[in-house]
């Protein structure tokens, strides 16, 4: 008796998945690291993430906003990033504002770029005219050998 009831139960409708986000409430979802927070690990965020914590790990994100006391130890891969703690690592971001507290050790990738007056960054700057940040971390630099035609028309 009970067991014909169970099996109604399961054959049943099943909860629907929840809806994925629209493109228009993409701009609307964030994720937030307190400052209370110790990320180990990479993290990865489809839309903003604020960081307020430390973060020892590589971070990929749509936007990212660093507060001025968080630590990041890793690259950061973002379309658009405000930075204004301590990173140890490459940045390459599309849109990026450095602001006055913050301090970056590691080469920075850009395509526009906004340095506040005291914001300091030890490494290379570079700037890209078409940053694919898709392609971030296979990137490869063109090979020397390229070069080689140039070298022979001297010679003759």
């Amino acid at each position: 008796m009970f067991k014909s009831e169970k099996r109604s139960r399961d054959s049943g409708p099943e909860i629907p998945p929840a809806p994925q986000a629209q493109a228009s409430n993409r701009r609307s979802m964030f994720s937030v690291l307190g400052a209370d927070m110790v990320v180990k690990g990479n993290v990865t965020a489809t839309n903003d993430l604020h960081v307020d914590g430390r973060v020892e790990g590589d971070v990929t994100c749509g936007t990212l906003a660093q507060g001025s006391e968080s630590q990041i130890f890793g690259s950061i891969i973002a379309e658009t990033a405000r930075l204004a703690g301590a990173i140890e690592g490459t940045v390459r971001v599309k849109q990026l504002t450095i602001e006055r507290t913050a301090h970056i050790t590691g080469d920075v990738e850009y395509e526009s770029i906004t340095i506040e007056n005291g914001g300091h960054i030890d490494g290379r700057l570079k700037h890209m005219s078409q940053v694919d940040l898709s392609n971030a971390r296979a990137a490869v630099p063109s090979p020397v050998s390229s070069i080689a035609p140039a070298a022979s028309s001297e010679a003759a």
